[in-house]
């Protein structure tokens, strides 16, 4: 990555942070991913109930296996469920965890989180029911606008995870969003968080590389 890229990111990262603080939120930036974990880790206490929602960026960035090497938490980890029942009970007990980490699909400059999703577990999640709610978003998911956020979840980010899930959505065939209705579509939810009800309850850790879809 260039150095006017890295410095572009911080300056970038500096506005959405004051924007987040305007908004009940709570923001920090990390140049990379190995910054990125021990910040993760150290909202972390002993004893507490964590849960983690579906996403590629808590994998490709080291947080979902830094929660699973834990020994001090109590992890409500879904990629062990054996059946469909036991998924839906771990969704559910995540609502009552103590922190709840997950990436959003875009966020823009204004400090606005944009989430589109198929079961809504993870909105439901940012929503309400945990006590603090970690977000990790890679630069690559900053945008202007809120339009510009749907935009971006829509043609850039659902294609492929629909691939990614073996979904067989229009957009998975052809990479483009078609604003379907198929037995297949993840686009059940459109959230945008434009503030915390609770201070600080939201934490957003922005991280210097691009992440996930």
């Amino acid at each position: 990555m260039s150095d006017v890229l890295k410095n572009t990111y911080e300056i970038q990262a500096s506005t959405i942070i004051k924007a987040l603080e305007k908004r009940n939120m709570k923001g920090c930036y990390c140049p990379d991913c190995s910054a990125a974990v021990k910040q993760a880790g150290e909202l972390l206490f002993d004893g507490a109930c964590v849960a983690f929602g579906g996403s590629m960026s808590l994998s490709e960035c080291g947080i979902k296996d830094m929660l699973q090497s834990r020994t001090d938490i109590r992890l409500l980890d879904r990629s062990k469920a054996k059946t469909p029942e036991e998924t839906s009970r771990i969704y559910h007990d995540a609502l009552n965890s103590d922190v709840y980490f997950m990436s959003s699909n875009a966020i823009t400059l204004d400090g606005e989180l944009v989430n589109i999703d198929g079961t809504g577990n993870r909105v439901a999640a940012l929503i309400y029911g945990p006590r603090k709610v970690v977000l990790v978003v890679g630069m690559n998911k900053v945008v202007p606008t809120v339009a510009d956020a749907v935009r971006r979840v829509h043609n850039v980010a659902t294609p492929p995870n629909c691939i990614r899930l073996g979904k067989q959505s229009p957009c998975a065939a052809t990479g483009v969003c078609h604003d379907c209705l198929s037995p297949d579509c993840i686009c059940s939810q459109t959230v945008i968080t434009r503030r915390s009800g609770t201070a600080d309850r939201i934490h957003v850790i922005l991280v210097g590389e691009a992440l996930g879809y």
